[in-house]
């Protein structure tokens, strides 16, 4: 077969990227299936149109456009997000939410702002991707707490480390392959702080819009069924028993609220043979009242996170020999008491419910009316819904059940707090080895699943759970597609034109259009890709119209770190993408509008800053 012209070749991959970039966008397709798609394409577009070097051998084979599939870019991106999920599930970071939550609680907008500059600063001397790891579980924690959206932080979250970025020469891998192509073109090093004016400038403006701006473009994507399996709005009733290490004890009530139970109801206290019911004025807790009280999950999961043993079980049973291990993996879930069922009538002490299931009865919901009764000695009706836990094990082994129908797409595993300190140790390790740059990043990520492994703190379902599918696939096809515009020299013909075509313009226009072609094709080839293609290019323009390079080599990195449009810019943008429930077109929606501003201000500072 002979081989076509590579002008041909580039007009294929230009429609392509096209393509792909409208499948992203329109959602009708899913990701994952226009990622595989785009990828199939271009195997079959050059196999039938190869691309030859001039010695007649393929440049550009399903090796090559494979390759992005083994990325190591790729594989630290999903480690990383295992290592993330197995902070979550043993709720290693959630102490530090519930401080900062503390701190910012009459401010909690203050406390957001907070922690999104100082990601910004810290970004500035180490590497964005753990930065942003640490941050993750963090954000989403106190979004939770305060009533918001997870999507409404965590873009921003990434978009204040790639800023971070901007300051210094270490801030990003794409200032070091600046700076060392400048170094091997001019003999000329950069400075450790050469351009961090510029770059505080850029960042602050870009904050701004990041906190006033970007929240309001954001969509809660989080899917129906994960807001009902965390039980949101939906509330249960508890019992509390106050023992004597109980945090409750002696605790008095402030405008008929308790301190230590926050967004609860309180229905009832029960002292001895005495019940007190609301409003609870002047009334002191004490050691062996029992608290009654309405929440939903999510509240009660953080309550028992913070004292395991506050929340007591329903039945009044002493026989632990069904019981569940202390390190044994526990599960949430809900089930219905069905028609007919053998509980119908009868307290939870007198149907064995634990005994022969070995699940415990946490809580009751019964929508017919309120319950001012102690769990205890209520009676079960068919249709209460009972909130159970158990191991993992015990709560599949209700689906035989004939008393009840378990609800499984409410079942949660709960945090296993107890491995909390191995897990901030894996993490603590892994993120210092790759922040002080001692093994490569993907080394220490790997390390890191293994370690979440071997410790317990994640089992090998759970892990499997973290890779999002929609991260690998769409990185493996941008990669693909960056690899096609090289070889057909796509990105070449683009940066040629644009230099050609302002041509006899004045040095700050041609500077600003050099630096919005960098940020638009750093969006769809990796930005590393884009620095090392554009730093000779800046040299030579400047060299040609007569002046200082710093200027264009200054818009070739921050043009290059612009990569806020899409989620294959940036790999922190990956490892947002699925804890904000993230689409392609919401970085094109937040994205975009942040380069026009960075663009726009970097046009408008640096022909006053560089006096050009």
């Amino acid at each position: 077969m002979e081989a076509a012209a590579p002008m041909l070749q580039m007009w294929l991959t230009f429609g392509v990227i096209f393509a792909a970039i409208f499948a992203y966008s329109s959602d009708r397709i899913p990701l994952e299936i226009s990622s595989i798609a785009t990828v199939a394409i271009l195997l079959l577009m050059f196999q039938i149109f190869p691309v030859m070097d001039p010695s007649g051998e393929t440049l550009l084979g399903p090796t090559e456009i494979l390759k992005g599939f083994s990325d190591p870019a790729l594989f630290t991106v999903l480690s990383l997000l295992v290592v993330g999920q197995g902070l979550v599930q043993t709720g290693a970071l959630n102490a530090v939410a519930r401080k900062m939550v503390v701190i910012g609680e009459s401010f909690p907008r203050a406390i957001i702002v907070g922690t999104l500059i100082t990601v910004l600063v810290t970004s500035a001397f180490l590497n964005n991707t753990p930065v942003v790891v640490i941050f993750i579980p963090i954000l989403v924690a106190l979004a939770d707490k305060m009533g918001q959206q997870s999507s409404a932080v965590m873009m921003p979250l990434s978009f204040a480390a790639i800023l971070g970025g901007n300051l210094t020469i270490i801030g990003s891998s794409t200032n070091l392959l600046v700076a060392g192509a400048y170094e091997r073109t001019t003999g000329i090093d950069l400075g450790f702080f050469d351009f961090t004016t510029p770059g505080l400038v850029i960042g602050g403006i870009g904050m701004l819009y990041l906190i006033f701006i970007a929240p309001r473009l954001l969509v809660d994507r989080s899917s129906m069924s994960r807001q009902l399996a965390h039980g949101r709005g939906k509330q249960f009733i508890f019992q509390v028993e106050v023992s004597g290490e109980s945090r409750l004890i002696d605790q008095t009530a402030i405008a008929g609220m308790f301190p230590g139970l926050k967004d609860v109801t309180i229905r009832m206290i029960q002292r001895g043979s005495e019940e007190f019911l609301p409003p609870y004025d002047n009334i002191t807790l004490s050691e062996g009242d029992i608290v009654l009280l309405a929440a939903t999950r999510s509240v009660m999961t953080e309550l028992m996170n913070a004292s395991p043993h506050m929340v007591s079980s329903a039945e009044e049973e002493e026989d632990d020999s069904s019981g569940i291990k202390r390190l044994e993996r526990r599960v949430i879930a809900e089930a219905v008491v069905a028609p007919a069922s053998r509980l119908d009538g009868r307290t939870l002490a007198q149907t064995g419910f634990r005994a022969e299931t070995g699940c415990s009865v946490l809580g009751i919901q019964r929508r017919s009316r309120m319950i001012r009764a102690s769990i205890s000695s209520l009676r079960i009706e068919a249709g209460d819904v009972l909130l159970v836990m158990g191991s993992g094990s015990n709560v599949t082994g209700l689906r035989n059940n004939r008393d009840v129908l378990l609800l499984e797409w409410s079942a949660t595993d709960v945090p296993m707090t107890e491995l909390a300190p191995k897990a901030l140790a894996v993490f603590g390790v892994i993120v210092s080895l790759a922040a002080f740059q001692i093994i490569p990043i993907v080394v220490a990520a790997m390390l890191g699943v293994v370690g979440m492994l071997v410790t317990g703190c994640l089992n090998v379902r759970q892990a499997a759970r973290a890779i999002d599918r929609r991260v690998f696939t769409i990185v493996g096809a941008a990669l693909a597609l960056g690899a096609a515009l090289s070889a057909t020299g796509g990105a070449s013909f683009i940066a040629s034109g644009v230099v050609d075509g302002l041509e006899g313009a004045p040095t700050a226009v041609i500077l600003s259009g050099f630096f919005l072609v960098i940020a638009v094709l750093t969006n769809v080839l990796s930005n590393n890709a884009t620095a090392v293609l554009f730093t000779p290019i800046a040299v030579s323009i400047a060299a040609k119209l007569g002046v200082d390079p710093m200027p264009f080599i200054v818009a070739v990195i921050f043009g290059a770190n612009c990569s806020f449009a899409t989620p294959m810019g940036y790999q922190t943008n990956l490892l947002v993408m699925a804890p904000g429930h993230y689409r392609f077109k919401d970085f094109v929606r937040v994205g975009s509008p942040l380069i026009v501003i960075i663009w726009l201000t970097y046009s408008f500072f640096a022909p006053w800053y560089y006096g050009i």
